[in-house]
C-alpha cells in the first residue's frame, strides 16, 4: 500500500491537463454501461455460462481449494495478512474471481476493438471500486492500525473525511496544503510583474548572473494550471536553472477566468501571447524571443508559431515543446475509447451554457478516470489509516485548479477533432490556416518514457510536422510533470537520445532503435541546446522590465492567488 513519497508520486504521474478527455460527457459513461448491458441481455446463455464459471470459484474459495493469489505488484494486498488470515485471505479471493470472472466475459464478447476498450475501461473502474481494501471490514492494515492506536486513527480519518467534505467538494484530498504558501516557500524566484492586462501577467524574472544571453526565452503555460510549476522550489526550478544559466527569463501567468470571460478562445489567448512576446523583445532589446511551452502550452506555443509563420512574423526563435501531443490518435489515453463525437458536442455545448468549466470540476472528472491512484489510494490513506495526505508541492500545485473558458475548451477539442496540425493549411483556426511546415524554427522536443497523459509516442509525432528547422527529440525516463521538472543531482535520473546527426526517423519505434541511454538530468542538455540559440553575452540588466514595462508587482504576480 502506498504511503507518503510513494502515494505523492503515483497522483503526481496523473496531473490535470487539456486534452480530448474535456470533452468526454456523462452520456459517454453511461453509453459504455449500456453496452455492457446490451451484450448481457443478447445472449444469456453466454452470461450463465460466465456465472457458472465464477459459481465453481465461489466454491473451491469457500472449501479452501481456491489457489487465487492477488498479483505480486498490486500494492493493495501486500499486507501478510492476506495470505495468512484465512479470513482476508478468502476476501481477497473472492474479489479476484469477480475480476476473473469480469475479464473472461469480457473477452468472450463479440465486440469490435472501439468497443472493448470502452468497456475494459468501465468494467475496471467497477472492479476496483470493489476492492475489499477500500473498507475498514476488509483492510487489515487499517483495522491493526485502529487497534495500535487505540481508535485515534478512525478518530482522524472521520475528520478528515468531514474537511474534506465541508471544505474540499466532497473529494478526498490528495495532498496537506497547509505547509505551502506562495512566494515564501513556493514560487519564491525574484522578479515582478512587467504588464498585466485582463487575460494575462507578464513576469520577468531578475538575472542571477552578471552576464545573460542576448536573446530572452518566454514561457508559455498551460491555460488550466497556474504558472508556479515553473518555480515551485529553489532545487526544481525550471525558472531559476535558466536563470543561473545566463537566460534572460520571463513567464506567461494566465488569468483564471470568470462567467464571463467564457468566450475567450485560443484566437485571445494566442493574440496575449504575441503581445507577451514583443514586451519582452522591446524589454530586452533583442530582434528574437524563444519560447517554451508544455503540454496544452505547447499546442498554443504551435498554434502561436503557426499564425506567426503565416504572418511572416520573424520574432520567433528557438521552441521548445515538452510533454505535449500535437498529432492525437484516440487509443494514445487509457480513456480515449470513451470519447465519443456526439459526447464532444454535449460537452461543448454545456460548457457554452455555463461559460467556463470549472477547475475542481475538470479534477474529479481526472480522479475518476484513474480511481485505484487518484481515489482509493487516498481514502486508504486518509480515512481508514488517519493519515495526512502527503505535503508535496507539484501536488499542491496541481490543487490550484483554475477554470476553463467554455470557448477555449471547444477549440482544443475542434483541434484534435480535425487534427488541426497535421493537415497542412485545411483547418482555419485564429485567423489562419494551421500549416506547422512552414514553422522554421529550430525545436526542441520533449517525452516522458512513463506518461499516460501525453504518451511519449504521441509527443514524437511532432517530430515530423514541421518545416526546414532541426529538431531535437529527448525522451526522459519519468512520468508527466516529473519529466520537465526534473534537474540535475538525481541519481535515478536518465534520457534517451539518438545516437547519430541528421533527420530524426519517421516513427517513434524507428527512432527508439538509434538512441542511447544518458545518466542524469537532461535539463545540461536542453540549456546547451537553448544557449546555443540566445545569441552572444552581454552584461545583465540591473532591474526588470523597463521605462515602458514599469515592474510592478513582485513574482509570482496576483493572478496566481485569485480564486473564482
Amino acid at each position: 500500500m502506498a504511503k507518503g513519497p510513494k502515494l505523492a508520486d503515483e497522483a503526481a504521474q496523473s496531473t490535470t491537463a487539456l486534452g480530448p478527455l474535456i470533452g468526454l460527457a456523462r452520456e459517454d459513461f453511461v453509453g459504455a454501461i449500456a453496452l455492457l448491458l446490451r451484450e448481457t441481455a443478447t445472449d444469456p446463455q453466454r452470461t450463465i455460462k460466465h456465472a457458472q464459471s465464477m459459481g465453481q470459484d465461489m466454491i473451491r474459495i469457500m472449501t479452501g481449494q481456491s489457489d487465487l493469489t492477488p498479483d505480486p505488484r498490486d500494492k493493495r494486498f501486500m499486507d501478510p495478512a492476506w495470505q495468512y488470515n484465512p479470513f482476508f485471505r478468502a476476501g481477497a479471493q473472492y474479489y479476484l474471481a469477480v475480476q476473473k470472472g469480469m475479464r473472461s466475459w469480457l473477452a468472450d464478447l463479440e465486440l469490435d476493438d472501439l468497443e472493448r476498450d470502452r468497456a475494459n475501461f468501465i468494467s475496471n473502474i467497477i472492479i476496483d471500486s470493489l476492492a475489499p481494501t477500500n473498507t475498514l471490514a476488509g483492510n487489515p492494515t487499517a483495522q491493526k492500525r485502529l487497534i495500535d492506536s487505540g481508535g485515534l486513527s478512525l478518530v482522524k480519518g472521520l475528520k478528515n473525511a468531514y474537511d474534506d467534505i465541508v471544505h474540499n467538494k466532497g473529494m478526498v484530498s490528495q495532498v496537506n496544503k497547509k505547509p505551502f504558501k506562495l512566494g515564501e516557500n513556493i514560487a519564491t524566484q525574484k522578479g515582478a510583474v512587467v504588464l498585466r492586462t485582463e487575460m494575462m501577467e507578464l513576469i520577468h524574472y531578475a538575472p542571477t548572473t552578471d552576464e545573460v544571453y542576448e536573446t530572452p526565452q518566454l514561457t508559455i503555460p498551460p491555460q488550466i494550471n497556474k504558472m508556479y510549476i515553473n518555480d515551485l522550489s529553489p532545487e526544481k526550478s525550471v525558472v531559476k536553472y535558466q536563470l543561473d544559466n545566463g537566460i534572460q527569463t520571463f513567464v506567461i501567468s494566465w488569468r483564471n477566468p470568470s462567467k464571463e470571460q467564457g468566450v475567450w478562445d485560443m484566437a485571445d489567448y494566442i493574440r496575449s501571447c504575441r503581445e507577451a512576446m514583443e514586451a519582452v523583445a522591446k524589454i530586452t532589446g533583442s530582434k528574437t524571443v524563444n519560447v517554451s511551452a508544455g503540454c496544452s502550452g505547447g499546442q498554443t506555443a504551435a498554434m502561436l508559431a503557426s499564425k506567426m509563420a503565416a504572418d511572416g512574423d520573424d520574432l520567433l526563435g528557438a521552441l521548445t515543446l515538452m510533454v505535449c501531443v500535437l498529432h492525437p490518435k484516440q487509443n494514445d489515453i487509457e480513456a480515449g475509447s470513451l470519447v465519443t463525437e456526439n459526447g464532444m458536442a454535449l460537452a461543448k455545448r454545456r460548457a457554452a451554457k455555463k461559460g467556463i468549466i470549472k477547475g475542481d470540476d475538470l479534477s474529479r472528472g481526472f480522479a475518476w478516470l484513474r480511481p485505484n491512484d487518484l481515489i482509493w489510494n487516498y481514502v486508504i490513506n486518509n480515512y481508514l489509516l488517519g493519515e495526512d495526505p502527503p505535503a508535496f508541492d507539484v501536488l499542491f500545485w496541481n490543487a490550484d485548479a483554475t477554470n476553463l473558458s467554455a470557448a477555449l475548451m471547444g477549440d482544443f477539442l475542434h483541434i484534435f477533432e480535425t487534427l488541426a496540425f497535421t493537415r497542412k493549411g485545411e483547418v482555419e483556426m485564429v485567423d489562419h490556416k494551421i500549416d506547422l511546415s512552414k514553422v522554421t524554427s529550430d525545436l526542441f522536443i520533449l517525452g516522458g518514457v512513463t506518461d499516460h497523459i501525453t504518451p511519449w509516442k504521441a509527443t514524437y509525432r511532432s517530430t515530423q510536422l514541421f518545416g526546414s528547422g532541426d529538431v531535437t527529440y529527448v525522451l526522459s525516463h519519468s512520468g508527466h510533470m516529473q519529466a520537465i521538472l526534473n534537474p540535475p543531482g538525481n541519481p535515478k535520473a536518465k534520457y534517451y537520445l539518438q545516437k547519430s546527426d541528421g533527420d530524426l526517423p519517421e516513427t517513434a519505434d524507428e527512432w527508439l532503435k538509434g538512441t542511447e541511454e544518458v545518466a542524469g538530468s537532461w535539463w545540461p542538455y536542453w540549456m546547451q541546446w537553448v544557449q546555443k540559440r540566445s545569441g552572444k553575452s552581454k552584461a545583465a540588466p540591473k532591474s526588470v522590465g523597463n521605462k515602458t514595462y514599469k515592474p510592478s508587482d513582485p513574482a509570482p504576480g496576483l493572478y496566481v492567488v485569485e480564486q473564482r
